[in-house]
This record gives C-alpha cells, sequence and structure tokens, in this order.
C-alpha cells in the first residue's frame, strides 16, 4: 500500500463523523436489549463495615481523575489547558462503557491459562450482581469490586496524556485509549491481579497499581512521546510556562485526597491492611514532595511549588505497590529515594530531545519501577529485609518483562492508531493551540491567534 493510498484511506474516514455517536448509540441499545445472567458464582454473607468502606473508596478513586485534569491543565500552555483538561476528563465516559462492555471481562473474567480473560464472562456487566464473589470480592458485592477496578482503568490512559500533549489529535486519542485499555490494561491487570494470573502465581505483589497502572502508563507516554515527535516549540528552544501553578497545587491535594482511596480501598475490606496503607501512602508523599524541593535547593534552584506538587505525586506513585506491605518508616525512605532518582530523570530527559511534556515517564514509568523493586525490598515477612530473595527477584524480572510489555505494544498501538487516524494535529492547529483547533473554546483572557480558522477547523478531525 503506498503512503498515497494510506491517505486516501483516512481521508475517507473522516468523512463519517457520526461513527462515534453510532457507537456509542449502539452499546447504548444493547443496553436496552441485554438481558444479564444472574450471578451465579457466589461467596459469603457482605460485610456492611468493608462494603461502606469500599464504596467511599471507589468515589476517591473517581476523584483522582478530574484531580489529574487540574494537575496536567495547569503545567500546559494557555492555548491547550482546556484540551488537556478534557483528555483526562473523557476517559470516565469512554472507559466506564468499554469496561461494562468487555474490560471488565478481559481483566477478571475466566482466565485462559493467566493470560486473559474470557470476554464472556462479565460481558455487559452480565454475572456482575450484589452477590459477593469467593475470589474476587468475598466481603463486598462483586458490583462494587468491578466498579472499583474501573476508576484505576480510567485513570490510566489519562495519566499518558501528559506525554504527548499540546500536539496529539482528540479523535486519535479516543481511538488509543481504547485500544490501550483492551490490548495493555487488561491483560497486565489479569496477569497481576486475577488469583489465576500468571505473575500473581509467580509472586509479583503490587497493592494497588504501581506495575499495572504507573508503569503501565509511564512507558506508553516514552513510546507516545517518541511516535509522535517534539514540540514545534520543543524544536524551536522557545520557554515554556505553566499556565496557572494554582490548578496544579488543586490538581495535587484531589490526588493526594483521592489516592487514600486508591491504595487503602485496595485492601478491600475495612481492615487493618487498609489503615496501614492509608498511613504509608501519606508518608510517603510528604517526604516526596519535601525530598524534591529541597534536592532541588541543594542543586542551586528555589524551592518551587510546582517542585513540591511533582514531586508529592511520584512519592505517591512509589508506595502504590507497596502501601500495604510495608511500614510507615519504610514508606518514607521509598518516598525520599523515588522523589530523587525521578527528580535526575527529569533532568535528564530535559537534557535529551524526547519531548515527554509533562514528564510522565519520569515521574510515573520511573516512579512505578522504584516502587516496584522497593516493594520486593521491604514487603513483609517476604522481601530482603525479611531473609528472602525470592519476591526480589521475581520483582526484577517482571519489571523488565511488563517494561517490554508496555512500550512495545503501546508504540504499535501508536502506529495503528496513526494509521487509521493521523495521531498529530497540522502545525497550524498546534500553533494556535488545541483548545481552539481541537474543539472551538478558549481559556477566559487567552488571545486568540489572528489566523484563518475555518480552513484550520476543516483540517481537524
Amino acid at each position: 500500500m503506498t503512503l498515497a493510498d494510506v491517505r486516501s484511506k483516512t481521508d475517507r474516514i473522516r468523512e463519517y463523523p457520526a461513527i462515534p455517536f453510532v457507537l456509542v448509540a449502539a452499546v447504548s441499545l444493547l443496553g436496552a436489549l441485554f438481558k444479564p445472567a444472574p450471578q451465579a458464582v457466589t461467596g459469603g454473607p457482605i460485610n456492611a463495615g468493608d462494603t461502606a468502606w469500599m464504596l467511599t473508596a471507589t468515589g476517591l478513586v473517581l476523584l483522582m481523575t478530574p484531580g489529574l485534569s487540574f494537575f496536567y491543565g495547569g503545567m500546559v500552555s494557555m492555548k491547550n489547558v482546556i484540551s488537556t483538561m478534557l483528555q483526562s476528563f473523557v476517559a470516565m465516559g469512554v472507559i466506564s462503557l468499554l469496561w461494562i462492555l468487555v474490560g471488565f471481562s478481559l481483566a477478571f473474567g475466566t482466565s485462559f491459562h493467566g493470560l486473559i480473560g474470557d470476554p464472556r464472562t462479565f460481558f455487559m456487566f452480565t454475572r456482575v450482581g450484589a452477590l459477593t464473589h469467593p475470589d474476587l470480592a468475598p466481603t463486598i458485592p462483586l458490583i462494587v469490586f468491578a466498579l472499583f477496578q474501573l476508576k484505576f482503568a480510567i485513570i490510566t490512559p489519562a495519566l499518558i496524556t501528559g506525554s504527548f500533549a499540546e500536539r496529539v489529535r482528540f479523535s486519535s486519542y479516543l481511538l488509543f485509549m481504547c485500544l490501550f485499555s483492551i490490548f495493555v490494561y487488561s491483560p497486565l491487570a489479569h496477569w497481576t491481579w486475577h488469583p489465576d494470573g500468571f505473575l500473581h502465581k509467580l509472586g509479583v505483589l503490587d497493592f494497588a497499581g504501581g506495575t499495572v497502572v504507573h508503569m503501565s502508563a509511564g512507558f506508553a507516554a516514552l513510546a507516545g512521546a517518541m511516535v509522535l515527535g517534539r514540540r514545534t516549540t520543543h524544536k524551536n528552544g522557545e520557554s515554556h510556562t505553566p499556565a496557572n501553578i494554582p490548578f496544579v497545587i488543586l490538581g495535587t491535594g484531589m490526588l493526594w485526597f483521592g489516592w487514600f482511596g486508591f491504595n487503602a480501598g485496595s485492601a478491600l475490606s475495612a481492615s487493618g491492611q487498609a489503615a496501614m496503607a492509608f498511613a504509608t501512602t501519606n508518608t510517603a508523599s510528604a517526604s516526596a514532595a519535601l525530598a524534591w524541593i529541597f534536592f532541588d535547593r541543594m542543586r542551586g534552584n528555589k524551592p518551587s511549588a510546582l517542585g513540591a506538587c511533582v514531586g508529592a505525586v511520584v512519592g505517591l506513585v512509589a508506595i502504590t505497590p507497596a502501601a500495604g506491605y510495608v511500614t510507615v518508616g519504610e514508606s518514607i525512605f521509598i518516598g525520599t529515594c523515588a522523589s530523587v532518582v525521578s527528580n535526575l530523570m527529569v533532568h535528564w530527559k530535559n537534557a535529551s530531545t524526547i519531548d515527554d511534556t509533562l514528564d510522565v515517564f519520569p515521574c510515573h514509568g520511573v516512579g512505578g519501577m522504584v516502587g516496584m523493586l522497593m516493594t520486593g525490598i521491604f514487603a513483609k515477612d517476604v522481601g530482603l529485609t525479611s531473609g528472602h530473595a525470592a519476591t526480589f527477584l521475581v520483582h526484577c524480572g517482571a519489571l523488565i518483562f511488563v517494561a517490554a510489555f508496555s512500550f512495545c505494544g503501546s508504540w504499535i498501538l501508536y502506529k495503528f492508531t496513526d494509521f487509521i487516524i493521523p495521531l498529530r494535529v497540522s502545525e497550524e492547529q498546534e500553533e494556535i493551540g488545541l483548545d481552539l483547533s481541537q474543539h472551538g473554546e478558549m481559556m477566559e483572557g487567552e488571545v486568540a491567534v489572528p489566523a484563518p480558522l475555518p480552513q484550520v477547523f476543516a483540517r481537524t478531525a
């Protein structure tokens, strides 16, 4: 197939803007007509305390995605704030439907040799009801477990958006998000969190998503930054000024607050382990925020609000896989260590030609890897500090495997997406900003570029 054939195919697809609505309408119609089977596999009685906590934790985790939108939105340029925030926000809609349709089944359905779940198991949430499940949700309704896991599936592709902010086509991002959720996130969740997943059986410990969420998002972000290439402003060496630092601070507060549900909720019970995860989450974030700004100060820079916020998030990322397995004191060390390593990686990235706009890989990818290794070192009873090397060695091997799978799988999905709908906007659209070129909206106080906008919009997918 020639390049002309590819462009011709792309142009034909662009002529059908009704396709996304038709897909949503089809799922809506399926929901109206499909009669789900009642839940067949049930566990013990429902524990009211566990259920109340898990409903609360589920709401807390959902709050993290709007928090992420403020966190990312405040760091980009003024002309891209709305588009960047929407890329996070829209994941709550897209992934919610995809998870009900097939995502939950792929992640937690009947296992096929520990590799993937049977898509028929919970298709359209069939057999997902108000009763417990002996393996997945022994003391809470299975529907609560499914919705709790949904929130993790939502925020993972939203995290990736920071790497290609200010230059990605909105329609392409929607397609990539669906593909990533099906072919990268769901298999990783199955391998790590399903009782029959092969990484789970090998002894990999990931309490709340350091591997499944942050490493996968971090390496997908690295692949995205490489596939989409550098921003025009990045090539020209122009300085970048964040649009709204208070947005970043607000987003960090929402993330920190929501992360208590993210980590403590992963105990799946109102228990002592949940309480310890709650404590280690707060402490790791605190130490990481302080370590970031003081490390910057030692290197001759001023302690900045932006640095404190980024450091706090790195601490939250690093403690995620270990939260329920380590002591409060160990969480301080984990937060500090991850903060310094990620800080150095940000400086390395800035000196390279890689344009990861909002440092997703140095913070989430590297932070997730540090957390995974630290889990192998400090995990109670099975870590290196307890005199056992097996878990640490398994984590080292799993780290390499997950990194390769996430990076290579995402790279292929970016290329496939670009074949269907070009990933990157035109230079014209990038120049006027994605707020206007992709969505026809502006932040208050933003100055519109006096360009022939109708022609620009005409080329927007």
